[in-house]
């Protein structure tokens, strides 16, 4: 059988690396990092556990996106705790909160008693939420495709083509309501000029079909994965930061780590961003300086700079919902750059303990490259003062607004870390320190949506840069590139067991 290595063990190298281990490929993942799981990694402070970007998940109940391939990769049956069926989502809006309920019909129901005028507006986007949940893996059907690569934009052309901005303005009337119905959406970039109706649908959808948190940290799906991996045969390497892929007769042979190690493969696969790996590889071929150009044009999204918080013990009860503040009542029009922060989303951690009383709470703001270029040239350690102010003024803003729903919040913290965009940057060398990787545009779906094959017959690409980003998207992704090596029906009968 043949070698594969994979560069990167994030969610999309592990979840490639699994599914190609199971399959007899002989699997080596080579991670830059001392610990494995990129966006999924947690690190430990204070004796706690806390998340790099874990926070919950949608569609994991039967039948919905997220069943069939945890169940496959061995994930459904990790400690999920399901959020509150009445409000999984709570929006704050310039002082009014709103609830999202889960399941299609209770939350079209629930908004409609909001918004009684949009009942008919609210019927649409949830048969639009339902049409791309249901659809969203026909890619991947044999009998229906002849070409796994016709996934986005091709099949869902129109749905990617779209602004998300004014797809809810012609179908909704109420301006306060296409504000509410995008609240959740820190999840992704809510930019009116770019943000795709797809991009937003899909993430909604699978959220409002079902939503869950782990009761425990990130760390676990890393190490369900990387078990899973061993299990048949693959392997994790980290402390290998590849610096060149090496071509040869018109393929890649090798990739070249910074401590003078090669390895050989048949197969290549990279988790990192696109961009990165193209640079990854030397005189070529097969990718050419047009392409290269095209990859550093692309815009990424924001980042994110996160406050982890560990409460004092029974100073806060669990909350089975996620709590998304703004203070101003169009979140559309951009909050990246206030200050203070005018936008967060606060995450509570399920009690580990046998308490109703959360010990970690994550409290995040978007934040733009460009607040962080002044401090760009700057790593790890070696950050400046006025780079630290920064740092803090931005987290000390972002928790104050968080204690606007959650009453004398200040008072409840032991202790209290703090990451940017620069932090994750550093961490995972996403350009940018973006969140969500490059920007998908419903004005150019063709050039920013990316399919996982390369003008290198034997690389491939895999992650959340390509055509979806979070938990979902990633394995979805990684799915349609373990398709591209093994054949897509080989992928079909593994997901639904025929």
């Amino acid at each position: 059988m043949k070698d594969v290595i994979i560069i990167g063990c994030g969610l999309g190298g592990l979840e490639c690396g699994y599914i190609l281990a199971s399959e007899g490929y002989h699997v080596l993942i080579l991670e830059r990092e001392a610990q494995p799981g990129g966006c999924m990694q947690s690190y430990r402070r204070s004796g706690v556990e806390l998340d790099t970007g874990f926070h919950y998940v949608g569609g994991l109940e039967e039948g919905q996106a997220l069943h069939a391939p945890f169940r496959m990769l061995g994930l459904l049956d990790l400690p999920w705790v399901r959020l509150d069926n009445d409000c999984f989502d709570r929006i704050h809006i310039a002082g009014e909160a709103y609830d999202f309920a889960m399941g299609y019909a209770h939350f079209a129901e629930t908004m409609a008693e909001r918004f009684p005028q949009e009942r008919e507006g609210l019927k649409e986007y949830v048969e639009k939420l339902q049409d791309i949940g249901r659809h969203q893996i026909d890619w991947l059907d044999p009998s229906l495709s002849a070409d796994c690569t016709t996934f986005a934009p091709d099949v869902y052309g129109a749905d990617f083509a779209t602004s998300a901005w004014k797809w809810l303005n012609s179908h909704l009337h109420d301006a306060r309501l296409v504000n509410v119905i995008a609240g959740n959406a820190m999840r992704m970039e809510l930019r009116k000029e770019t943000l795709p109706v797809f991009t937003l649908a899909h993430y909604n959808s699978s959220y409002i079909a079902s939503s869950y948190r782990l009761r425990g940290s990130g760390r676990l799906i890393v190490d369900r994965l990387i078990s899973g991996l061993e299990r048949h045969g693959g392997k994790v390497v980290c402390n290998a930061e590849v610096v060149r892929l090496c071509e040869e007769n018109g393929q890649i042979t090798k990739a070249v780590c910074s401590n003078g190690d090669s390895y050989e493969a048949d197969i290549f696969i990279s988790d990192a961003h696109p961009m990165l790996t193209y640079d990854l590889v030397g005189e070529s071929s097969k990718i050419h300086k047009s392409l290269r150009w095209r990859m550093h044009k692309l815009e990424n999204t924001y980042g994110m700079l996160t406050v982890s918080i560990i409460v004092k013990p029974g100073a806060l009860r669990y909350a089975g919902h996620n709590d998304y503040i703004y203070f101003r009542p169009n979140i559309w029009d951009g909050f990246e750059n206030d200050s203070p922060v005018s936008g967060a989303l606060v995450s509570y951690r399920v009690p580990e303990d046998g308490t109703d009383c959360v010990r970690v709470l994550d409290i995040m703001t978007p934040v733009t490259w460009k607040e962080c270029e002044p401090w760009a040239s700057t790593s790890l350690g070696h950050r400046t003062e006025a780079y630290e102010a920064w740092k803090q003024r931005k987290a000390s803003e972002t928790v104050a607004l968080a204690a606007t729903v959650i009453p004398g919040l200040e008072s409840m913290v032991e202790k209290e870390f703090v990451s940017s965009p620069l932090t994750y940057r550093d961490y995972t060398l996403t350009p940018n320190g973006s969140a969500y990787g490059l920007r998908k545009d419903c004005g150019s779906p063709l050039l920013t949506v990316l399919s996982p094959r390369t003008p290198e017959p034997n690389l491939f690409l895999t992650g959340q840069s390509l055509m979806l980003h979070g938990v979902e998207g990633v394995t979805m992704t990684a799915l349609m590139t373990c398709a591209e090596i093994v054949g897509k029906e080989t992928i079909w009968n593994k997901l639904y067991q025929i």
